[in-house]
Parts: C-alpha cells; sequence; structure tokens
C-alpha cells in the first residue's frame, strides 16, 4: 500500500517537475518574442527619420523611398502572434531598407550628412540587436519544441495544450539576397 502511494507521489510531483518546465519555456519564448517586437518596433521608428533625411538628397528616388515606407507599414500590420508574416514582411522591409542604405553611396553629399549618417549607424546597431533578438527568440523556441515533442515530456506537454512555436527566420530566398541599387 504505502509502495503505491509512494509510486504515485512520484509519479505526481514528476508530473508538476514537467508541467512547471513546459510553462518556464513557454515564457522564455514568449519574452524572446516580446524582444524581437521591441526591436522591429525600434527599427520602424528611425525609418521615417531616415527618409525625410534621404528625400532632400535623393527627390528622383521617390519609389524606393515610398516602398520602404508601404513595407514598413505591412510589417506593423502583421498581427503580433503570426511568426512567419512577421519574418516575411521584416525580411522585404530589411532588403527595402538596403538599398536605401546604398543610396548614399551614390549621393556623396547625403553620405556626409551627420543625420544621415547617425541614422544608418543607429540602423546598423538595431540591425545587430535584432538578430541577437531572433538567435534568442529561436533558442527559446527550439528548447520549447524539444520539450514538447520528447517522451515523457510530450504527454504532459498534450495533456495541457503546449504546442510547438514557430522559428523566425526568412523562408524567401530572395529576402536573403544583397540588395542592389542601379542607377
Amino acid at each position: 500500500m504505502y509502495v503505491i502511494l509512494a509510486v504515485a507521489v512520484v509519479i505526481l510531483l514528476y508530473i508538476v517537475f514537467i508541467y512547471n518546465d513546459l510553462v518556464r519555456s513557454r515564457q522564455m519564448a514568449e519574452e524572446a518574442w516580446s524582444g524581437i517586437d521591441v526591436q522591429l518596433k525600434r527599427r520602424a521608428d528611425l525609418i521615417p527619420n531616415l527618409i525625410e533625411t534621404v528625400k532632400g538628397y535623393a527627390a528622383h528616388e521617390k519609389s524606393t523611398l515610398e516602398e520602404v515606407v508601404a513595407l514598413r507599414n505591412k510589417a506593423q500590420a502583421v498581427p503580433a502572434g503570426d511568426v512567419a508574416g512577421r519574418a516575411q514582411a521584416e525580411g522585404l522591409l530589411g532588403q527595402a531598407l538596403g538599398r536605401v542604405i546604398a543610396l548614399a553611396e551614390a549621393y556623396p553629399d547625403l553620405k556626409a550628412n551627420q543625420n544621415f549618417s547617425e541614422l544608418q549607424t543607429s540602423l546598423e546597431t538595431m540591425e545587430g540587436e535584432l538578430q541577437m533578438s531572433r538567435r534568442y527568440y529561436n533558442g527559446a523556441a527550439r528548447d520549447l519544441n524539444v520539450k514538447v515533442e520528447s517522451f515523457p515530456s510530450n504527454l504532459v506537454a498534450g495533456q495541457f495544450g503546449f504546442a510547438k512555436r514557430e522559428y523566425f527566420e526568412i523562408t524567401n530566398e530572395a529576402d536573403r539576397a544583397v540588395p542592389s541599387v542601379k542607377f
């Protein structure tokens, strides 16, 4: 009788341990996604300043500038939980931003402009921070996914509705390409 009770208590404690571990992993993934969201918001907030600075020098590049603004708005319109949609929209935006930065090569006065230099430095720093946030999120998603899929935690995960998280990755090969600027 005591042996059965002891085994039941050990099993219950193990289930509680697994459940708490799954909750911790889910929270880490949500925190990581929040970090990406913050970095993307900071980048989106810099874009209008960058566009205004470039406009004065590259008036005939209006279509490139309008594309960046349109892609920024599209990226911000993606629902917060849509990881794949957000990754795709942000990939397109990043590619368009690369074209704007490349415009500086064609306009020496713009390249020398203090505001543009500061904005470009801020964007480059932010891109680095965004890459770190993406890696952190993908690591947290990986840890959660392993726990959701591996035995015996998959039994607990299935019973309590824990689900795998999507990775934040660029799925379109064209988004990975280096932007080209032609005049």
